[in-house]
């Protein structure tokens, strides 16, 4: 079923994939390293600078207005550009097209490029590509989607509840 699916690559970050994007990264506005195994970041997530420097644990500290440019600045240029190339004419709704986009900006384009949920949406296997977010659980080898005496784990439950918010997204287009 194709109902409101357009060609990938017609779409554009809006204002509501910009603001689940901050909600969902926080702002941190010295440098900080999010979960263990992870890279440095800095404001809302972001893991470099527009120019293509890599954020570093000494660089200085940002204000919210410079996280949220530089947030909607990577978004655009560099991840949704990401999905719209590897997705092209492919059809896709615009909300399965934000979780591409913010699957991209939190696991790299070369990820994306590389996953189920790409393959499965230019298959037209929508649905497929939506239960293919939650193969993604883990972070620096440990599973993100694991229980400590029935409560979510401190390490990285922020991980696999994004997953599952991405995949109950993505399902409610189907």
């Amino acid at each position: 079923m194709n109902a409101g699916r357009v060609p990938a690559k017609t779409l554009g970050v809006s204002a509501a994939i910009l603001a689940a994007w901050i909600a969902s990264e926080g702002f941190a506005p010295k440098p900080e390293i999010p979960t263990k195994g992870d890279v440095p970041t800095i404001g809302h997530g972001a893991t470099h600078y527009e120019d293509g420097r890599r954020v570093t644990m000494a660089d200085p500290p940002i204000t919210r207005q410079r996280a949220a440019e530089l947030a909607e600045n990577l978004l655009e240029g560099t991840y949704a550009q990401c999905v719209r190339k590897s997705l092209g004419d492919t059809l896709i709704h615009p909300v399965e097209f934000a979780q591409a986009v913010d699957f991209a900006g939190q696991y790299g384009c070369y990820r994306w490029q590389q996953s189920s949920m790409a393959r499965e949406t230019k298959a037209g296997n929508y649905s497929q590509a939506c239960d293919a977010y939650l193969l993604y659980r883990f972070a620096a080898g440990y599973d993100c989607s694991t229980l400590i005496n029935g409560l979510p784990n401190k390490r990285c439950w922020g991980v696999w509840d994004r997953q599952l918010q991405r995949n109950a997204k993505c399902e409610a287009v189907q």
